[in-house]
């Protein structure tokens, strides 16, 4: 497989930097490709046949996934995994299990390593990770410590400096929505009268006083205000609603089933069977909502979730962006036949997005201690307060100037869609003059985008590869997803993006399989040749794809 060209400059930077510092931090949000920028990582520093690498993990479901696409980026390299139920380290790259592998005497039985890759890399600051840290370079000092993170700013202030003395690279949240790997957060803020209230809620070591939140935000007056607004702008979505204790959670479930909105409760305090029990409800059962308590804030995706209420503030900013972050990823139109997601509405009904502003976070190595206020403006529009880097007003939208600093780099770099067309691995061709058919073609794949109704259709196939239905929606979501399959199943060779060959005429063999009134096309190239054959053996496929999807959709609407 192929990475994402901006997953590509990640890689690069991130080697650079360890072959500059011997360490870095690299930062990308969901929906980026962390495994697979990190597996590429690893698979470019294990070029010799002894070298060994960690990477290393906090959950046993991340190590698999870890696993899996490691062989997908590195085939025919050798893996093993060291946790609670196997522990390995014959392969050149071992997942491990921080947990198990913290214990002094699985440390004693590590062998010496070249780089250890932290997945999650916020975490490793904490003690279990600083002990295999220390080990790894004890053991060897010149191994080199690679992380990856979408949360680089700890919920305690906490500074990763002492691990990663600086950061590669970057990707933005904006960048990963303008070229359509996530989808759009609408926010509406919603004053309910308790603003100023939870603005002088006390801090806590880790978050603000929950219990004095509950205090004002659990009131029944407040839970039929949220299901109001909720039923105004988001009745129809499937919905995750962030609360501040569980009796305040149990209060607000309570509430939507009174109001005849299936609902469920989730919190720490369930059993794992029951808690999985009530998430199968919301996911595939007739729940349209799940409540919960500081338990789906990180490492839960279900795709369809288009709409995030937030019923609690945040201290923090990592913590208020995995809240939202829940509702941004696209869905696979194969897994979920006829929904379709444009966006997400983020109903917030305290102060976390007045607090924080936009989504996007600096990074701040050396952490922070919270002291003092934060640097505020005033909104030339409404009046309202936000944070003095919010660049659009989550009250009235107001946009301010984006102002040019350090020598001329914006502040926030969006990626637009003319981006992703130059930035794609493949020549992307219009078939048709139209704009309403794109295609692009390698050596065992093909992937296009089609427009039909007011909606774009995203379909991949190739050879040995029955076509899928790949996304539906926006333009740049299509894109993306047709862009990603070609990238699974082609390699650097099959490109041949700028391949000289790819201008001249078509060839005869090609001209033969073509209809007759595009013989005629003089200036048509030869991959343009290929791109319409592609379509052409594939027509009728596509079209049963695109037409069943379409029927699917507007059944469900």
């Amino acid at each position: 497989m192929m990475l994402r060209p901006r997953q590509s400059l990640l890689v690069e930077r991130t080697l650079l930097a360890l072959g500059e510092y011997g360490n870095t931090l690299a930062v990308a949000p969901t929906g980026s490709g962390k495994t697979i920028m990190l597996s590429a990582v690893t698979g470019r520093l294990l070029v010799e046949p002894d070298a060994k690498a960690c990477i290393l993990a906090h959950r046993t479901e991340l190590t698999g996934q870890n696993r899996t696409k490691f062989e997908r980026v590195n085939p025919g390299m050798t893996t093993s995994v060291f946790d609670a139920n196997e522990k390995s380290w014959l392969g050149q790259a071992t997942f491990a299990m921080v947990q198990t592998l913290s214990r002094q005497s699985h440390l004693e039985q590590m062998p010496t390593l070249d780089l250890l890759v932290i997945d999650e890399a916020h975490h490793a600051s904490s003690d279990s990770y600083r002990y295999v840290i220390d080990a790894v370079l004890a053991r060897n000092p010149k191994a080199s410590i690679c992380g990856l993170t979408a949360t680089p700013n700890r919920g305690d202030g906490k500074g990763l400096r002492e691990i990663f003395s600086n950061v590669a690279d970057q990707i933005s949240l904006g960048e990963m929505i303008a070229a359509g790997h996530l989808v759009s957060p609408r926010t509406f803020v919603i004053d309910v009268g308790v603003q100023d209230a939870l603005k002088n809620v006390r801090k806590t070591a880790i978050d603000f006083d929950m219990d004095e939140v509950a205090s004002i935000l659990d009131k029944r007056l407040i839970s039929d205000a949220v299901i109001k607004h909720w039923k105004e702008k988001a009745a129809s979505r499937k919905t995750i609603i962030f609360c501040s204790t569980v009796a305040h959670a149990q209060h607000v479930c309570e509430a939507f089933e009174a109001a005849n909105v299936n609902a469920v409760l989730v919190h720490g305090e369930l059993s794992g069977g029951e808690r999985k029990a009530r998430l199968a409800a919301f996911e595939s059962g007739s729940a349209q909502v799940v409540v919960n308590v500081a338990v789906l804030t990180e490492g839960y995706d279900y795709t369809p979730t288009s709409c995030v209420i937030l019923l609690r503030p945040s201290s923090y900013k990592s913590t208020f962006i995995q809240m939202v972050g829940r509702g941004l990823r696209t869905i696979d139109p194969e897994e979920f036949p006829g929904l379709v997601k444009s966006d997400c509405i983020v109903l917030d009904f305290g102060t976390a997005s007045l607090m924080h502003g936009s989504l996007e976070q600096e990074v701040n190595l050396d952490g922070h201690l919270h002291d003092g206020e934060a640097p505020t403006k005033d909104c030339p529009d409404c009046g309202a307060i936000v944070p003095m880097a919010c660049m659009e007003c989550p009250l009235c939208g107001h946009i301010w100037d984006r102002q040019q600093k350090d020598g001329g780099v914006l502040a926030d770099f969006i990626m637009s869609e003319i981006d992703l067309l130059k930035r794609s691995n493949f020549r992307w061709c219009d078939l048709f003059g139209c704009d309403d058919a794109l295609m692009a073609t390698g050596f065992n794949a093909w992937g296009g985008i089609f427009f039909l109704n007011g909606r774009w259709y995203a379909v991949g196939g190739g050879k040995d590869l029955q076509p899928h239905l790949l996304a539906i929606g926006e333009r740049t979501v299509c894109m993306a997803k047709a862009d990603d399959w070609l990238n699974g199943n082609e390699s650097a060779d099959s490109a041949h993006k700028t391949r000289r060959w790819l201008n001249e005429p078509p060839t005869q063999k090609q001209l033969q399989y073509l209809p007759q009134a595009m013989r005629a096309d003089f200036g048509m190239t030869r991959y343009q040749a290929s791109a319409l054959l592609s379509f052409q053996f594939n027509k009728s496929q596509i079209h049963r794809l695109v037409m069943a999807a379409n029927d699917s959709y507007r059944m469900v609407a």
